[in-house]
Parts: C-alpha cells; sequence; structure tokens
C-alpha cells in the first residue's frame, strides 16, 4: 500500500533532483513534483508493488515533466554535473553563472539533445541507474535504453569537438582530460 507521508519524506528529495534535472527551474521542478506526488497518491490502488516505490515515482515525474514540455511546445534542459563533484543541485542562477566555462559549454551542448537523449543521460549518468532500473521507468525495453545513452554520449562528444578546448571539454564528458596538442 503506498503511504503518500512515509514515501513524500523518503523520495521528495530524489524526486525533485530528478526534475529539477530535466527542467532547471526551481520551482517548475517543485511544482511537478507536488504534482508527482498527488498523482501517485491518486493512483496509488493501481502500485502493484512490482517496482520500486523510487521507479513507479521517477516514472510519474517523467511523464508528468514529459507532458508539461509538450503543452509548452518546446523541449528543455539544465545542467547537469557528476555526482562525485560538490555542486548543490539547488542553485541559484547566480551561482551557475560563476560555473567555469567548459561546463557551461557542456551544459549548451546536453539542452540540444532531444528528450529521449536527455532523459536517458539523467537516468544513467546523473541519477546512477542501471540499465535495467533505467528501462522501468522510461517503459522502454533495455537495448533501447543502452542505444539512446550511447547515441546521446556521441552527439555531446560532437558538439563539445566545436570548442576550443576540445580535449579538456570532452573530458568533461567522459570524466578524462585529454590534451588536444598530443
Amino acid at each position: 500500500m503506498f503511504q503518500l507521508e512515509q514515501h513524500y519524506e523518503i523520495h521528495s528529495d530524489q524526486i525533485y533532483q530528478f526534475l529539477y534535472f530535466l527542467t532547471f527551474d526551481v520551482q517548475l521542478a517543485e511544482d511537478l513534483m507536488q504534482e508527482t506526488f498527488i498523482r501517485a497518491y491518486e493512483a496509488r490502488h493501481t502500485y502493484r508493488g512490482e517496482a520500486n516505490v523510487l521507479t513507479w515515482l521517477r516514472t510519474i515525474a517523467r511523464n508528468i515533466a514529459y507532458d508539461h514540455f509538450k503543452r509548452k511546445g518546446k523541449i528543455q534542459f539544465i545542467a547537469f554535473t557528476k555526482k562525485e563533484e560538490d555542486i548543490a543541485l539547488t542553485l541559484s542562477p547566480e551561482q551557475l553563472f560563476s560555473i567555469e566555462e567548459d561546463k557551461r559549454a557542456l551544459y549548451q551542448a546536453i539542452a540540444g539533445l532531444k528528450f529521449d537523449y536527455r532523459i536517458a543521460v539523467v537516468l544513467r549518468k546523473i541519477e546512477g541507474l542501471s540499465i535495467k532500473e533505467t528501462a522501468a521507468v522510461l517503459g522502454w525495453n533495455e537495448a533501447k535504453v543502452k542505444n539512446s545513452t550511447e547515441r546521446a554520449m556521441k552527439v555531446l562528444e560532437k558538439k563539445m569537438r566545436g570548442g576550443a578546448a576540445y580535449g579538456q571539454r570532452a573530458g568533461a564528458i567522459t570524466g578524462t582530460e585529454t590534451d588536444p596538442d598530443s
């Protein structure tokens, strides 16, 4: 049985983070998070317990975000960073402005990805979900998750090659640094 108060307390931060990475808007992420828990409560009788509650909530959140962007007629994306970097998820626009140029270039490249690629990158590379967990959240088969993630990373790499400091920017994607002069 889905207990709203219990699951909200346990999972609200993770759902907020997920939505923030899809919207890059603090207020919108909060609103969509609230909508996620409202819809989960309304649909609590449909939760069969086959999937982890967080997976079920992420699926609802993904659908809400997708519906929001579809209504707006555009798809946006936000900056992302690796989990091991200590950048707070609730950065203000002023704080984001102070992020170094290479990261901003990466953020802009991600913003150019189509929604399926973006969400695959968020779940796999930012949230750290396995292929199987990502497939469950997205309702895709594992092959589509793997292919979408790989294709998204290739597109990001191509976009980043256009920059002046290719090696450093490509390193931001892969987690390695490459000297473009070597």
